[in-house]
């Protein structure tokens, strides 16, 4: 039974390390949203690359849309809404805003190229 008190503190050990490795691997993404616009507006990743995109708002509320990625999120003043993917398939994904911020929302929308 001693051996296993033993073990305990280094499989923890392993645990937390491998858990470290994923976060590292992950690429993060800044986007931010402002009438009305995404900036970037176009996000190139990677197949099979875990993405952490890290939506912000510069003025008011908005919305941050993929349909075919089934992404829906809102975007709120004063807080970052981290939205994680791992894309399996290339491709060109369209987002958009689903929050009505004036005149100009119709055009508050932009890609995801997904590369190989």
């Amino acid at each position: 039974m001693g051996a296993q008190w033993m073990l305990a503190p280094f499989l923890a050990l392993l645990l937390v390390a491998a858990n470290a490795d994923v976060a590292a691997q992950e690429k993060v993404i800044p986007v931010t949203a402002e009438r009305f616009k995404f900036t970037p507006g176009v996000i190139e990743v990677k197949v099979g690359v875990p993405v952490v995109l890290e939506l912000t708002t510069l003025d008011r509320k908005h919305g941050f849309q993929v349909p075919d990625l089934k992404i829906d999120e809102t975007i709120e003043p004063g807080r970052v809404t981290h939205v994680r993917i791992v894309p399996d398939k290339a491709g060109t994904y369209d987002f958009h805003c689903t929050v009505f911020c004036g005149s100009g929302h119709e055009e508050m929308a932009g890609q995801i190229v997904v590369s190989p």
